[in-house]
């Protein structure tokens, strides 16, 4: 990287330190941004990444998608077409140089501004392909990504500015290697974008059960078009897909709320408490009560270290 990368980001990480002050994801006084810190190597940490954009200035960061790897550090950032169940783990941090990280979300509306108002030429419409994917930083790109962190040392220009500079980055990353794959989600009749209401679907009605032909048909899919170019963008099925938001909302509700695990099966759309108790364990590496009081054990010696 230049002299001059390196001084970016050595500013951005000042400006990310200084707004977060502690460890966790913090909200910022811009909308849709976000300062994320750790001081520590995290746990794997199971979420569902919106459409964003997301860069480290300082540490290393590994997601796992479905069994797919993304990792990315300085050098680079990693951008969510849509939404996506993943695992994300701080691999690299410490108190001397914690994990100081910046996420932007976007909306596909966003995306299609940008395409409308500049000569970006737009291709036609592809099969789909992986809705999450890591690309090298360039300068201009994160000029972009700072001077819209600046604004936060100047509030009053945010209403004005920042919607101007989330313009810029968006353009930034559509000029980009991989920005084919965001436009797409923009172009209506993609199958990126059809892809996507079938996702907006799922993400509203995971309790609930479904039928392949009714997503399908919100697609205006074949069976089997839709459950190719689901796996395609998402790097599994749409009952995988469902199956994650419902584990991950049930750990969420456990941890929360400390109600019977029974109970949680059932509001989160299991109809068998064994088949729930069967699934967690997959994902989570243990039983619920037991995956539970692990956690809070971790948490625990955190607070008391």
């Amino acid at each position: 990287m230049s002299e001059r990368i390196y001084k970016q980001q050595d500013e951005l990480a000042k400006l990310i330190d200084r707004y977060s002050g502690q460890d966790g994801v913090h909200q910022t006084a811009i909308p849709s941004l976000f300062f994320i810190r750790e001081s520590n190597v995290t746990e794997p940490l199971y979420g569902v990444y919106k459409p964003s954009f997301c860069i480290v200035v300082q540490g290393e960061k590994e997601v796992l998608l479905a069994q797919e790897h993304f990792k990315y550090g300085p050098a680079d950032y990693l951008v969510a077409s849509v939404d996506l169940p993943v695992t994300g783990q701080v691999i690299k941090a410490s108190s001397d140089a914690p994990y100081l990280a910046l996420k932007l979300e976007f909306t596909p509306s966003q995306i299609l501004e940008v395409l409308s108002e500049t000569d970006i030429q737009v291709g036609p419409k592809e099969n789909a392909k992986r809705g999450m994917f890591v690309s090298q930083i360039e300068l201009e790109l994160l000029d972009a990504v700072i001077r819209l962190a600046r604004l936060l040392e100047n509030p009053k220009d945010i209403p004005v500015l920042a919607p101007l500079f989330t313009k810029e980055i968006l353009y930034r990353v559509l000029q980009g290697e991989h920005g084919a794959r965001l436009e797409q989600i923009a172009i209506e009749g993609s199958s990126t974008s059809q892809i996507h209401d079938v996702i907006e679907h799922i993400m509203s009605n995971y309790t609930k059960s479904f039928r392949i032909e009714e997503l399908a048909e919100i697609a205006n899919m074949s069976v089997s078009s839709l459950h190719r170019h689901f796996k395609e963008v998402t790097a599994m099925s749409p009952i995988q897909f469902q199956k994650q938001l419902r584990l991950q909302e049930a750990r969420r509700l456990l941890l929360s709320e400390s109600n019977d695990a029974t109970n949680i099966a059932f509001r989160v759309g299991y109809e068998s408490p064994s088949q729930f108790s069967r699934e967690y364990s997959r994902m989570f590496g243990l039983p619920p009560r037991e995956d539970i009081k692990r956690l809070w054990a971790k948490y625990d010696q955190r607070i008391n270290a």
